[in-house]
């Protein structure tokens, strides 16, 4: 069974209650935590994580409140966390400062989707130098060079999207899905699946092709089904490993 990275969004539907948010999924079963700073133009992401985001930032959310609710996080669960975010957050504050701090606060690694390899403004370097991971997002259809590409960084985890398009959708797993993720894991790193899983049994689908399965929208949908209550988190996330 692969691991369960549990993403939600600091900052939503406030800072004290995206950190309960977290440590209902911490005690749902999560595996992991991907914690996603707020951006204004969330270009990866459906209506739910759009929506969440831009009530963070309507709330008051700073990168600041960010960087010290990973570190409390990381410290509360002892899970490995993740940060995610975009481009124009890391820039702003620099790439290896934006590392740096992340590694101070006890992150195991970075997903920015907008920052690629080769168009990275120099992230992977300051990763590296800091000490954290930053995690490349592989999409379906992905060339043999950009393959290539990808394995000279040695990268200690990959993102698989496991179809094209916007986090939040549908995804069908099938045949075509399988062999996207097996081929990426032939780059040697840990590969992590995301975008539409809902299900148990999606879940469990991934068996064997995936080292852990990235939830979010699912998450954010039983969460304002709830009335935004973060508790019922906790049972969303044991029913997705069957705890």
């Amino acid at each position: 069974m692969p691991k369960l990275l549990a993403h939600f969004v600091a900052g939503y539907p406030n800072l004290e209650q995206s950190r309960r948010v977290a440590l209902a999924l911490a005690a749902g079963g999560a595996d992991g935590l991907e914690i996603q700073f707020p951006f204004s133009d969330p270009s990866a992401d459906g209506p739910l994580i759009e929506r969440a985001c831009h009530a963070a930032l309507h709330a008051g959310f700073k990168i600041e409140d960010g960087f010290r609710l990973a570190a409390e996080l990381v410290k509360a669960t002892a899970l490995p966390l993740f940060i995610m975010t975009y481009a124009s957050l890391v820039v702003a504050k620099g790439s290896a400062n934006f590392a740096a701090r992340a590694a101070a606060a006890g992150a195991r690694g970075l997903i920015v989707p907008d920052l690629p390899p080769d168009y990275d403004e120099g992230l992977f370097a300051a990763g590296r130098a800091a000490g954290i991971a930053v995690i490349p997002v592989v999409a379906p259809g992905i060339t043999d060079a950009r393959m290539e590409l990808l394995k000279r960084q040695r990268p200690e985890y990959v993102y698989t999207a496991m179809r094209l398009g916007i986090t939040g959708g549908q995804t069908i797993l099938d045949a075509a899905s399988i062999l996207h993720l097996d081929r990426v894991a032939k780059l040697g790193a840990k590969n992590i699946a995301g975008f539409g899983v809902r299900t148990r049994e999606q879940f469990l689908a991934l068996t064997g092709h995936a080292d852990a399965v990235a939830v979010g929208s699912h998450f954010l949908a039983c969460l304002e089904q709830s009335g935004n209550n973060p508790d019922a988190l906790r049972g969303v996330a044991a029913a997705l490993k069957g705890n």
